[in-house]
Formats: C-alpha cells, structure tokens, sequence
C-alpha cells in the first residue's frame, strides 16, 4: 500500500467508526475550550472534565477568573496536576486577553501562542475546534499510531505534524485528529494492545511494528 492509499483506507475506516465525532472537552466557548486545554497537559480529558464545572461555576470568562488569586485558581484544579504552572498561566492569560483583545481568545496563531502556557498544540486545539480554521493537533495518540501506522519517523510532534498535513487533505485535519485521538484511546492504546481490535494497524502497520508486536505475544 502506498502512503496514499494508507491515508484513505485511514479516513475510510475512522469515518465508519466514527460517523458523528464527540469533543472530548466540555466547554461552552473559546475561553472555557482555552482553559480546558491548557489544563488537560500530562491530565486526561476525563478529570479535566471533573474540574472545569467546579472552576468555571466560578469564573467562566476572564473578567470573573482575573477576581480569583492565583492560589484560589491553584487550589481548585489541584486535582488535574501541574497546578501552580498551570493556576499562573490561567490567571495571567486572563489579564492578556483583558488587556490587549478585549476580553476575547484571539483567534490567531501568533497571538495565541504568545499566551501563558499556551504552546503550539493547544494554539491548534482553540484553531480547530472553537474558530475551525484547519489545524492537525498531535497529541501522544496521535504521534503513536502516525509511527505505527508507517505515516511517519515518529521523531516528535513537529514532525508527525508536518507529516499529517502532508499526506491527509486539510478539508479533513479537524475531524481527523479528534478520530485518531478516540481510535488510538479506544483500539491501539500504548497500553494492553489487542492487535484484533486494531483493524487498522492489523491492516497497513508498519512492518517493524506488527513484528515487535509479535514478539511480545510469544513471550
């Protein structure tokens, strides 16, 4: 199979699965999508998701979170890890965006990635889902299955990224990378690999890999 035909038997087989694609973080705008993000680095989705009612019931724009100390802010996502960064950053955007854009997400790379805590993957993040301009975020899912898959060196995320937008048509980045998110969580985890559940790997895996793979079931 051809890098070509990989990416579409890829777009084929995740839009059959995937049909209708959920957002894995509740927000309700671009600043609460810009905070859930921001605070979803080394978390999961699923206590990102625990800890954004009980911060947002509070402050859900920027105006209200800037009221809150940063020890307020630290104290009440302790839970998702990283707070004292991640509680500084929050309030210190907070202050940008009241200042220099008028209360909004500014809904451009440079300017989102001049934010406090705010690197390139989550810039992507606020691109794609809140503004949807076409954007490939890569995230640990993501860089996994492109090395799997044969669709890149698995370097970095830079890389994997240059990859990803190389080979799928941009029309589809933004569905494609939340469907490969929930593909790589649901059947080719890094952790407890059921090859049978991954018909996707099973069918155009880079040889390496399937080998490896083998090896692991033997033992």
């Amino acid at each position: 199979m051809t890098k070509a035909q990989k990416a579409q038997f890829i777009i084929d087989t995740l839009d059959e699965i995937y049909p209708e694609i959920p957002i894995p973080l509740d927000h309700k705008d671009p600043y609460t999508l810009l905070i859930a993000v921001l605070m979803s680095a080394q978390s999961t989705d699923v206590r990102v998701n625990q800890i954004t009612p009980l911060l947002f019931a509070k402050a859900d724009n920027p105006y209200d979170m800037v009221k809150l100390s940063v020890e307020e802010i630290r104290d009440i996502i302790k839970p998702v890890g990283l707070s004292p960064a991640k509680a500084k950053a929050i309030h210190g955007l907070s202050e940008i965006l009241i200042d220099k854009h008028g209360g909004k997400v500014p809904d451009n790379f440079p300017d989102l990635e001049a934010l406090p805590g705010v690197g390139h993957k989550t810039a992507s993040v606020v691109m794609s889902q809140a503004f949807g301009v076409p954007a490939f975020p890569v995230d640990t899912h993501i860089h996994r299955l492109m090395y799997r898959w044969g669709l890149s060196d698995g370097k970095n995320v830079v890389q994997t990224e240059k990859d990803a937008k190389k080979l799928f048509p941009e029309d589809r980045w933004n569905d494609l990378h939340l469907q490969i998110i929930w593909y790589g969580r649901q059947y080719s985890p890094a952790r407890g690999w059921d090859l049978k559940k991954d018909v996707i790997t099973a069918t155009i895996g880079r040889k390496e890999v399937l080998e490896e793979y083998g090896k692991k079931k033997v033992k």
